[in-house]
């Protein structure tokens, strides 16, 4: 039994799928399906129920997968350990963000981290907030970025910076010739917001309800950029985090993009990791890092 045959079990026990789990684990099916085979023999058990239409895991196979991540998460936790005490700002890092932050926020930050820590790596990872969360837990991820505060006491925090809304409303609307609108602008509007699932939802519905606004039911989004497509279209208005409203505006872009004045409706983005972790130094180095260039 080797680690390796611990990752491909977990793999297929989440993809349930000989090929996806294979591709993710950047090897080909032959190989992922023999190794597991191996240790089935290995074992003496089926941990795996193989057919032609899906695949489906035994309750021993199960319970071994399970107990399987709690080894990885220890190897990877005596890994910290060793890279803590070498340097903490080398070798590699899983960072997670939400869809909300990471194209707007990494292009702004990662050409500072890179000049300030230029021996870590950063393999970064997109999800909505649940999975990201999952990941976290389970250690495939290291490091989140996302909206604070999150509904849980089992990891740790940073903040970052406070991230203002904007008002995006087409330009034929008559709050388009405002320089600043105010929080009572948007009593008995209408606003489009994100579908389930987008921590940036929660917040903009906080936002609107507290106004008096109303949520445009007919239309969910599943990004900021469809969202920004429609109000271009001059389907509705919506709220932008700052990062979204755009330094340079495209001819195409007839968008008007309004800051409130106070008080400003806005949200809190930091970072979380695991309590205890042996790179906490490293995530602190890092928010110092992302602290000065977002201020």
């Amino acid at each position: 039994m080797n680690l390796r045959e611990l990752e491909y079990l977990v793999a297929v026990d989440e993809e349930r799928h000989f090929n996806r789990a294979a591709q993710r684990c950047f090897v080909s099916q032959p190989t992922l399906s023999g190794q597991l085979k191996k240790l089935e023999e290995e074992l003496g058990v089926m941990l795996i129920e193989r057919n032609t239409r899906k695949v489906s895991m035994t309750d021993v196979g199960t319970a071994v997968a399970q107990q399987a991540r709690q080894v990885l998460k220890e190897v990877k936790a005596i890994k910290e350990i060793t890279q803590s005490f070498e340097d903490p700002m080398a070798g590699e890092l899983k960072v997670g963000l939400i869809p909300t932050v990471a194209p707007y926020l990494l292009p702004e930050i990662i050409p500072e981290l890179r000049q300030n820590f230029p021996r870590l790596t950063l393999w970064l990872h997109e999800h909505q907030t649940a999975v990201l969360l999952e990941k976290l837990k389970n250690a495939d991820l290291d490091l989140l970025i996302l909206a604070l505060p999150v509904d849980t006491d089992e990891f740790s925090e940073i903040d970052l910076f406070q991230e203002a809304f904007w008002l995006a409303v087409p330009g034929n609307d008559k709050l388009s010739k405002k320089n600043k609108v105010q929080l009572m602008d948007l009593n008995e509007q209408e606003m489009l917001l994100l579908e389930e699932g987008h921590c940036l939802r929660g917040q903009a519905l906080d936002v609107c309800f507290s106004a008096g606004a109303t949520e445009n039911n007919s239309f969910r989004a599943t990004s900021l950029e469809t969202l920004r497509h429609m109000v271009n279209e001059g389907i509705g208005m919506t709220l932008l985090p700052e990062l979204a409203v755009p330094k340079q505006r495209a001819k195409s872009d007839t968008i008007h993009y309004i800051p409130f004045s106070e008080p400003v409706p806005s949200r809190r983005i930091g970072m979380l990791y695991r309590q205890g972790s042996y790179r906490e130094e490293t995530y602190k180095q890092m928010a110092q890092v992302i602290k000065e260039k977002m201020s």
